[in-house]
């Protein structure tokens, strides 16, 4: 087991212009001769949403966790450095420079999986397949308008109050109160550019490829397998039909926190 931090110059983005990467905290545990997996997290959470899991998949894999930019004790960037193309900048930077030669099966919740099939479109050649849990993939154009009102909403108002209301129209009714009260007191210590520029851009704009026909037409073109986990039943019948890869697989479940 071990804890680290890695910061390497890189870039990437639509238009290729550069991108600085930020110093990431991660550990790196579990088997050294398994397969090589990496856990990324969702918006404004950290490495620690994966407790419950790390010690099963220890047993089996080596296993990457990491904070992103912003998040958790990951290095804090100044404003407008929080798109989805930075979060990719950061991870491509952080396999490259600490597993060269290596690939590793990504594992994101929710914007870590937009992240983490992002790269694998970038770089097939560093993902060998991707988990995607409830991933920031997928959704209706008929949700554009609420995603714009909530970036609104985090711009104009109090990004702890907006991003907790946010959460509680997603959580199960089995939740734990505990969990939801961890999870609005995380967001409200967290940086204001951090959460206030790291939403929109997942379902907002030109490059998005959360929502809508953009959203299928990436999808459409991901060689790696995908294995992708919905909320929504309607949303898992059409996403059947988007990955391309034979290993892929799309799946709706009926229970989240």
């Amino acid at each position: 087991a071990g804890t680290a931090a890695v910061s390497a110059a890189g870039g990437s983005d639509a238009s290729a212009a550069s991108v600085s990467t930020a110093q990431l905290f991660h550990t790196d545990t579990g088997v050294r001769t398994g397969k090589n997996v990496m856990l990324i997290h969702g918006w404004t959470c950290d490495s620690h949403d994966w407790s419950w899991q790390l010690p099963v998949l220890e047993k089996s894999y080596r296993v990457v966790a990491v904070d992103l930019r912003g998040h958790g004790r990951s290095q804090v960037m100044p404003n407008g450095a929080y798109a989805p193309d930075h979060y990719l900048a950061d991870v491509e930077a952080l396999i490259e420079t600490r597993y060269p030669g290596q690939k590793f099966i990504l594992v994101g919740h929710s914007m870590g999986a937009q992240i983490a099939v992002r790269l694998s479109a970038k770089r097939p050649d560093l993902v060998s397949g991707v988990v995607s849990i409830d991933g920031s993939l997928g959704f209706s154009s008929d949700l554009i308008p609420v995603f714009q009102k909530t970036t609104d909403d985090l711009n104009a108002g109090d990004p702890g109050v907006v991003g907790a209301a946010l959460f509680e129209a997603f959580y199960d009714p089995a939740t734990p109160a505990a969990f939801k009260r961890w999870h609005a007191r995380r967001l409200q210590g967290m940086p204001l550019q951090v959460v206030r520029e790291s939403f929109g851009p997942l379902f907002l704009g030109p490059a998005q490829v959360g929502a809508g026909a953009a959203s299928e037409a990436f999808c459409r073109r991901l060689s790696v397998p995908v294995y992708h986990l919905c909320r929504f039943p309607e949303q898992a019948a059409a996403m059947g039909k988007w990955f391309s890869n034979p290993k892929s697989k799309v799946e709706h479940w009926t229970r989240a926190c």
